[in-house]
């Protein structure tokens, strides 16, 4: 009736960007009222991920994982890929609140993509946000990074993983994955 929603071949989808960051803002902005110190966390440390007027995107992704890890503990739980953006959009957009903004890339029907985009003081940076489900889907998520890097003409990409493992290595690293630049963040 008001044009929020669309059908896409049976499957409803937000109409437009503007809606859909009205939108999810709107379902952060419960979180965020509930007391919730994970987004506090973001906008104490906001000064700290600003180097030259641009997002050290590293930097935060590691001070997520640390300010997840303290507040929530380790990951134990399942939870869809949509859980795990919805949590690192709360962390981040106290950070670029009021200068920059963020939407989120087509998901598949099946939840399997879910890439945020965020585009501060005219750069952009995109993540992609997996929930690990071993090297091979790695391997395929960092191709699959690269290809947006092409489409966006950028050299440099960020994924940050949800590993339910208990043995994996927690933290972010750097990679080269031909001529682009990844970092890789697990949690």
């Amino acid at each position: 009736m008001y044009g929020f929603i669309r059908n896409d071949h049976n499957t409803v989808v937000i109409s437009n960007r503007i809606f859909e960051t009205l939108l999810y803002n709107l379902f952060l902005s419960d979180e965020e009222l509930e007391d919730n110190n994970f987004s506090k966390e973001g906008q104490l440390a906001k000064n700290i991920f600003i180097q030259d007027g641009k997002l050290d995107i590293p930097l935060i992704m590691e001070r997520f994982i640390v300010t997840y890890t303290q507040i929530f503990g380790p990951l134990k739980d399942r939870f869809k890929e949509k859980d795990g953006r919805e949590l690192f959009l709360l962390y981040i957009k106290p950070i670029i609140n009021g200068t920059g903004n963020y939407y989120i890339e087509a998901q598949t029907r099946d939840q399997t993509r879910t890439d945020v985009i965020i585009d501060y003081l005219g750069q952009q940076y995109i993540i992609e946000l997996k929930i690990w489900r071993g090297p091979r889907y790695n391997q395929e998520g960092e191709q699959q990074i690269c290809e947006y890097l092409d489409y966006f003409n950028l050299d440099t990409g960020y994924m940050l993983s949800f590993n339910f493992n208990k043995d994996k290595e927690p933290g972010v690293k750097r990679l080269n994955v031909g001529d682009k630049v990844l970092f890789e963040g697990m949690i």
